[in-house]
């Protein structure tokens, strides 16, 4: 599969001289939209790749094309780059596609609305003309790296395009791991008052395809208490490794801010409380990222072939639960679908896979088989009805392993010999009630098979 990455580069010097240039850009963008929407008509059958040719043939003037239908362009925008004009027309059209696409879906809502006999109050959508894009300097044209810091860009300057020698901050390629991959142009990007020249690298990357037999997995729960719990499980069911993951200073903070912001929305009603909201931002970011890093690298540390995660996407929190409305508040809070996002991207970088499993029973049910735990009020261990104590979320991390094994088991096997052996095994029929102790079964009854 193609993967790719974007690195972040500080330019360090004629911060100021890049607003003539994105002003320019934007303009003729703003421009071109108004075209492309007058002439959609004889347009909207060419795609983003091929747009390019006929939009120039209506505003470019050349030897070929003297007369074109829209001069102005070539006035207003005096030497403007051929390939700023090609990406701003490419991009304008992919905004004009999007309008008329939204339109129609809002009169396919009224029709709909209308025959219901129901009122229509929904806005139509609005063709906006002005944006404020960033351009991208194609390497050669508009950009040409003189060092591995320092480049000469063509920029909009006291009226005309001259070409600026600028200095950005570098980016370790080998700690990033993209000093083998194929850089692509450059992109003039604005943060505040600062500007970035942002590059992306891609690479082909092969997932691991290792036989099920030989495989080593890295089992997560991910949880409010821990943020994750990670185990290293083999095929035969043995843990060989475990990691607690959690970033205890910054949920606090983080509850101690909510909470601060709770008590000032009692008060007052609504506030918009930016600085609150860019303070619990930051540190939601933090933990994201900080936890997704954690077990990408335990995972690569063992040589891992997927990660394994629970389907986390609809919880509900049961009525008549003790400390329901206090869950209710750490769920707001819970990142869980952008750790599982940030770490597919970052585990398909090192050709990891990444699956998931049926997270039912996984708390609730012990890895050794002896039935439902019963847990303390913190949520974080569990007793098991031999009386062992155990912790809750590593236990729940053995059955996940589990899960995913048992499942690759039966996908490798046909309908006949998985059904022989769940005659020996019962619990493989159930797959909510399977935990490691079911997997453990599993291989004594492959073994036997294969001596018998």
């Amino acid at each position: 599969m193609k993967v790719a990455k974007t690195l972040s580069h500080k330019i360090m010097n004629h911060s100021g001289i890049f607003d003539a240039t994105l002003n320019v850009y934007n303009k003729a963008m703003t421009y071109i939209i108004k075209v492309i929407d007058k002439e959609i008509g004889d347009l909207e059958t060419f795609s983003s790749s091929s747009i390019v040719a006929p939009v120039e043939k209506l505003i470019h003037t050349t030897k070929s094309n003297p007369s074109p239908k829209y001069k102005e362009f070539n006035r207003n925008f005096y030497k403007f780059p051929s390939y700023f004009r090609r990406n701003a027309i490419a991009t304008a059209f992919g905004k004009v596609k999007s309008y008329r696409s939204n339109y129609q879906n809002w009169e396919k809502e009224k029709v709909i609305a209308v025959s219901e006999g129901k009122k229509f109050r929904k806005n139509p959508p609005r063709l906006q003309h002005e944006h404020k894009e960033f351009p991208v300097f194609y390497r050669g044209n508009m950009f040409v790296r003189t060092s591995g810091t320092t480049a000469q860009i063509k920029v909009f300057h006291n009226n005309d395009w001259v070409w600026v020698d600028i200095e950005f901050k570098g980016q370790d390629l080998y700690k990033r791991d993209v000093w083998n991959w194929k850089e692509h142009n450059p992109k003039l990007v604005k943060v505040g008052k600062k500007y970035f020249l942002n590059i992306s690298y891609s690479n082909k990357v092969r997932l691991s395809k290792t036989d099920i037999k030989n495989q080593k997995i890295c089992a997560v729960d991910l949880g409010i208490t821990n943020s994750a719990v990670c185990s290293i499980v083999d095929a035969k069911g043995t843990v060989l490794a475990r990691r607690f993951i959690n970033q205890a200073k910054e949920k606090d903070r983080l509850y101690r801010l909510t909470n601060k912001l709770r008590k000032v929305q009692r008060v007052s009603g609504w506030v918009s409380a930016p600085n609150y909201w860019r303070q619990i931002n930051g540190l939601q970011k933090h933990i994201v990222n900080n936890t997704s890093h954690e077990i990408v690298e335990f995972a690569k540390e063992h040589s891992c072939d997927a990660i394994v995660f629970e389907y986390l996407n609809k919880m509900r929190v049961p009525k008549g639960f003790w400390g329901a409305k206090k869950l209710r508040f750490k769920l707001r809070y819970w990142r869980k679908t952008a750790i599982q996002n940030k770490v597919t991207e970052m585990a398909h970088y090192v050709g990891m896979r990444i699956t998931r499993i049926n997270a039912r029973n996984t708390s609730a049910l012990a890895y050794d088989g002896s039935g439902v735990v019963e847990r303390n009020r913190k949520k974080d261990l569990a007793t098991f009805t031999t009386g062992k104590v155990y912790h809750a979320d590593l236990s729940a991390s053995y059955n996940i392993a589990a899960r995913y094994f048992i499942r690759a088991y039966q996908k490798s096997m046909s309908e006949k010999s998985w059904l022989s052996l769940q005659a020996k095994v019962p619990v493989l029929a159930k797959r909510t009630f399977q935990t490691l102790s079911s997997l453990i079964s599993l291989i004594q009854a492959l073994e036997a098979q294969r001596v018998a």
